[in-house]
């Protein structure tokens, strides 16, 4: 996927309003919750069920063994599985390199060096990376120090993650170049059901840069 401008993931679909919204806006990929105790978790039926146009299709895991991601792959019809489970290297290559999306915890990290090694080591079995706030996991909905990641360094195309919303992108695209942005709680009136004016304000803000 080429883009000139930062690539957009909304995440944390459970809705078809919200798939729709996200076509109307050219949102380049999509992201479905397959983690139980995620107020955003759906089942791979509803995911199958729920259109997304052109855009690709991401499965968010956090404790599935290899055998289970793939069979949910399947049956959600899912184009990239973004693994937050410190999966090794062996798991993303049982996965399938070219479909995995890579979690990475930047906060864990005392020197930025540091997490350029690790984006390295697995940039052999990755198609994208993404950075998020927190030391494991996802859904913390708040941001990081995005000026530790100024001049970041990454072989593979990365997502910035963590809070994001129309009120905090203006200064992590200030301190930091993504590939794209992964935007989700910050974009919602409730767990799970996204703001579509704060979903517009924040394309617009992306878009313009």
């Amino acid at each position: 996927m080429t883009n000139k401008h930062p690539l957009i993931k909304l995440c944390g679909i459970t809705r078809q309003t919200d798939a729709d919204a996200c076509t109307r806006h050219g949102v380049e990929l999509t992201g479905f919750i397959f983690h139980p105790t995620s107020p955003r978790n759906v089942t791979p039926e509803v995911a199958a069920g729920i259109g997304t146009g052109s855009a690709l299709r991401v499965g968010v895991f956090v404790k599935q063994d290899q055998r289970e991601v793939l069979e949910i792959m399947a049956s959600a019809r899912l184009d990239l599985a973004q693994l937050c489970g410190d999966n090794d290297p062996a798991f993303c290559r049982a996965v399938g390199t070219s479909r995995v999306l890579r979690v990475f915890w930047p906060e864990r990290y005392k020197a930025r060096a540091a997490l350029e090694d690790d984006l390295d080591r697995f940039a052999p079995v990755m198609s994208y990376a993404l950075l998020d706030a927190g030391l494991s996991g996802g859904g913390h909905g708040r941001h990081m120090d995005f000026s530790f990641l100024t001049g970041l360094e990454c072989p593979k195309p990365w997502l910035l993650a963590g809070g994001l919303s129309p009120e905090s992108l203006p200064q992590a695209m200030a301190a930091c170049s993504p590939t794209g942005f992964d935007l989700n709680s910050g974009l919602e009136s409730a767990p799970g059901i996204k703001d579509h004016e704060r979903l517009s304000r924040a394309v617009a803000i992306i878009r313009k840069a």
